[in-house]
């Protein structure tokens, strides 16, 4: 018999923090949200970092991803853990969702399934091009580089014509160890922020407005973005569920982040199916529709064996 329902993963640095400050509160707050709502529904929890060592993953039915925030610092470590425990237990979201939402490839995959994203090109690794043969190719003044695979904007550049000589060497080195992808620079995200809108089981619960600081571009709280309670509009609601119905397979959550792109157009920014922050605090409710999901799973899979 396994011992646990469910085990909540986050990451080391959050397991049993020394310190506390407003973002670790966060993060425990967060995932207890969660813990509790699972409880709630009957289910034996327990919360762990992804990479312990210690634990015997087959004594779980579920594991689900929540803050599990240093993967992709850790992306080889995190990969082969990755596929020796999905053949242990049952992941939430899965294996193969979660390899498919951690390549920014998965972009094209929406679009070509009537998803609308932001204007995209891709740059595989080790092509011999440079930042501005690029800008020329695509007509691009001013646009924004980043991994395909990332995390936490990181090496997340915005260049224009004026500076693109100082990014020429940073980008000769990344697109020589990995794919690049390149944006025209949006400037609606600047003005009027992005939209993350919370979707579980399908449905959507909640949202969020997430604005950077004034002088930058970046809306991640890291960078000193501010996140703000927001309603969303029906059609912005419906092209949440839509991008999430348009994924290889129904995740139990995602997060689906919006914005009006150059053109005056409804677009996705990102889809995040991996470890997202939820805002569970600023409806609590999610955190039990989530549980709810994840019952009826555990429910369903009983009856089948």
């Amino acid at each position: 018999m396994k011992k646990y329902d469910v085990i909540i993963l986050t990451d080391k640095r959050y397991v049993n923090p020394p310190k506390l400050n407003n973002y670790i509160q966060n993060v425990l707050d967060e995932d207890n949200y969660v813990k509790k709502a699972l409880e709630n529904q009957g289910l034996t929890v327990d919360r762990l970092s992804w990479d312990d060592a210690t634990f015997n993953w087959t004594t779980t039915k579920y594991i689900l991803f929540r803050t599990t925030w240093d993967y992709f610092d850790r992306f080889s470590e995190f990969s082969t853990w990755l596929n020796t425990v999905s053949k242990q237990t049952t992941l939430l979201n899965s294996e193969k969702i979660i390899r498919w939402n951690i390549d920014k490839h998965y972009l094209q995959d929406l679009q070509q399934n009537g998803v609308h994203i932001c204007e995209s090109y891709f740059i595989e690794k080790s092509t011999q091009t440079t930042l501005q043969e690029l800008s020329q190719k695509y007509n691009l003044n001013d646009f924004v580089l980043k991994p395909c695979i990332s995390g936490a904007a990181r090496h997340t550049y915005k260049i224009s014509l004026e500076n693109i000589h100082e990014y020429e060497e940073t980008f000769s080195t990344l697109i020589d160890k990995e794919a690049m992808i390149i944006q025209p620079f949006q400037y609606q995200i600047v003005e009027k922020g992005e939209i993350s809108l919370m979707v579980m089981n399908g449905k959507f619960t909640h949202a969020v407005l997430k604005t950077a600081k004034s002088g930058d571009f970046r809306v991640q709280d890291d960078f000193g973005g501010s996140v703000h309670n927001y309603t969303p509009t029906d059609e912005e609601i419906l092209f949440a569920e839509n991008a999430v119905k348009a994924c290889i397979e129904t995740p139990i959550y995602a997060r689906v982040d919006v914005f009006t792109d150059n053109n005056g157009k409804l677009a996705i920014a990102e889809l995040e199916l991996i470890e997202p922050e939820l805002w569970f605090r600023n409806h609590p409710a999610a955190a039990d529709e989530l549980a709810l999901g994840i019952k009826q799973l555990i429910i369903k899979n009983e009856e089948i064996s």
